[in-house]
């Protein structure tokens, strides 16, 4: 059983190599980039360079990569959101270079998910101008291509919206990777977004076939708390035995919110690793 997390426990701070000591001290060896300004400067070439020597000396390894979902986060504070699905062209465009910029780390840091949201979960202002399904057609069709030349996969997200409950998102990669433009998509599992639309395990049957990555957390079902797995009311027995049964092995990414201090955090997954690691055993 693999394990990763995401640099979103410090998406409050500007992301450094003592974070990613930090990580790695307590066990991690896979991470994910929460791509967001303020938190690392995905647009900048020296800050490529910078994150490859700073996985190189924690001994780390970038296994995917979060698309921009917002302007910028500073502190506490998170911008106006970025939605791949604006039926705004000049926004969805805006959005698409965002997204390319953060692919451009590949040239650099090789990594395997580009981990995307197909427009702004409901609970977090989605309108139907923020998730219209053409608009995130055309942005698909456009960062589906320029993941395809860098050799990554796009893996898109469950989130609470229309556009990205899992039958949807399942239906929408049959379709794309049954297409002409070889194009390569992949759902990612948020298991904490999943919970609060209804049904885990049904969730995971609903996209196995089309499953590469994941965003591991818990909630109590009322909202996106992004708690270490075993605080929330998940059933992770389910869950981790649906997730065998389907054959998934990839990458458990965990990806917590800071609810005290990030090494208090890191502390419990110490302990929920364990526990989930003990359910397949």
């Amino acid at each position: 059983m693999r394990f990763g997390i995401s640099t979103h426990l410090y998406h409050q701070e500007r992301l450094s190599a003592a974070h990613l000591r930090e990580m790695a001290e307590f066990g991690f060896t896979e991470i994910e980039l929460f791509a967001s300004l303020g938190h690392f400067d995905y647009r900048a070439p020296a800050a490529h360079r910078d994150l490859a020597a700073w996985l190189r000396d924690a001994g780390l390894a970038l296994h995917s990569v979060h698309a921009p979902i917002v302007e910028y986060v500073r502190g506490g504070e998170w911008g106006p959101p970025l939605s791949l699905a604006h039926a705004d062209e000049t926004a969805r465009a805006r959005a698409v270079a965002e997204t390319l910029a953060a692919l451009e780390l590949a040239r650099t840091v090789r990594f395997a998910y580009l981990v995307t949201h197909l427009g702004v979960p409901d609970e977090g202002g989605g309108t139907e101008a923020l998730n219209n399904a053409a608009a995130a057609d055309r942005s698909l069709r456009e960062i589906g291509r320029a993941a395809r030349d860098l050799g990554v996969r796009v893996a898109l997200e469950i989130i609470p919206n229309a556009l990205s409950t899992p039958e949807t998102l399942a239906r929408l990669v049959e379709d794309e990777e049954a297409g002409e433009t070889n194009h390569r998509f992949g759902i990612c599992l948020d298991t904490g977004h999943a919970f609060m639309r209804g049904d885990l395990p049904d969730a995971i049957d609903a996209v196995s076939g089309e499953l590469v990555t994941t965003h591991v957390h818990d909630n109590r079902g009322a909202s996106d708390d992004h708690l270490v797995p075993f605080e929330g009311h998940i059933d992770w027995p389910t869950a981790v035995m649906t997730l065998q049964k389907v054959g998934y092995e990839g990458v458990y990414l965990l990806e917590l919110a800071n609810t005290g201090t990030a090494r208090e955090v890191l502390q419990k997954t110490v302990d929920a690793r364990r526990r989930l690691a003990d359910i397949l055993a």
